[in-house]
């Protein structure tokens, strides 16, 4: 069993980002410029922020974080997007989700410029995406896509079982893996809530990514014998014995099913950093094609 070792995985990245970053701006090139507005106080929210913050600064981009209470109207906040759009400095921005109740998610991602979605959340990036057409690809299932290609995981003819179809993780997750190339060529199958007997599903399954957001969902005896199992989900389970109160999980009840995995991510650990470091190279690249 090998561990997909994000971690290790998304500093080696962030050195080649950081070296890059640092020719450009030797060469008099424009520094990269990323920002990220965050509205309320939701705590997962506040630290996945944090952590783009922080990777801006490793890798050399200047970073912007615009923060607004959970009080703060739809039209205010569109009209905060459209200034981010006209700003020739901003080379890309996201709007950290979720958002409040009030605001309507999907009005708010469409006003976005695709030019400068680095989250790929955009129709048209999205569109690109499933046309196989250069364009941002969502931060996640691009980690994904990366860490199976550092690690070697053979994709070709396999059957992958994806579990959960958001359109951040599960449906993009599902179309890359079945395109045509290295990593991809998969047989795909999108498993979710309405599946039914999903174990029949996953226990003939070659790869596994599961991204239910469901603690522990993933039990040993639902994988076969050397799958590949990528652990998308990330859930703070109450626990007394652990110093904060809680610990954290994924998807994948970790010590039932790494024993017969051939691969498998931790959590954390795994594909929470690649999900960062994809971020910063969806802003290089933002960066490169703002100047052709």
């Amino acid at each position: 069993m090998t561990i997909l070792d994000g971690k290790a995985t998304s500093a080696k990245y962030k050195q080649a980002i950081a070296a890059e970053v640092a020719e450009r701006i030797a060469q008099g090139k424009k520094q990269p410029h990323l920002v990220a507005i965050l509205v309320g106080d939701n705590g997962a929210s506040k630290t996945y922020v944090a952590s783009k913050e922080k990777a801006c600064n490793e890798v050399g981009f200047k970073s912007t974080v615009l923060r607004f209470p959970a009080e703060m109207t739809e039209a205010d906040l569109l009209k905060e997007v459209a200034r981010l759009n006209a700003d020739s400095d901003v080379d890309g921005f996201i709007v950290q989700l979720p958002l409040p109740a009030h605001i309507d998610e999907q009005k708010i991602i469409e006003a976005i410029d695709p030019s400068k979605d680095v989250d790929g959340f955009h129709p048209e990036n999205v569109g690109r995406l499933c046309l196989g057409l250069e364009t941002f690809v969502s931060a996640t299932p691009y980690g994904i896509m990366c860490l199976l290609e550092e690690y070697g995981v053979e994709t070709k003819g396999k059957h992958c079982v994806v579990l959960g179809r958001s359109n951040i993780v599960g449906r993009p997750m599902a179309n890359l893996l079945s395109q045509k190339g290295y990593p991809g060529d998969c047989t795909v199958t999108i498993c979710h809530s309405r599946t039914r007997n999903i174990a029949s599903y996953t226990k003939d399954a070659d790869i596994i990514v599961a991204a239910l957001g469901s603690p522990e969902f993933l039990k040993g005896d639902m994988v076969k014998d050397g799958a590949v199992i990528v652990d998308v989900g990330i859930t703070r389970v109450p626990d007394e014995t652990a110093a904060k109160g809680y610990r954290i999980v994924g998807d994948v009840a970790f010590d039932e099913v790494a024993p017969k995995a051939s691969y498998i991510t931790p959590v954390p650990g795994g594909v929470g950093p690649m999900t960062i470091v994809s971020l910063m190279r969806n802003t290089l690249l933002a960066a490169q094609r703002r100047e052709k």
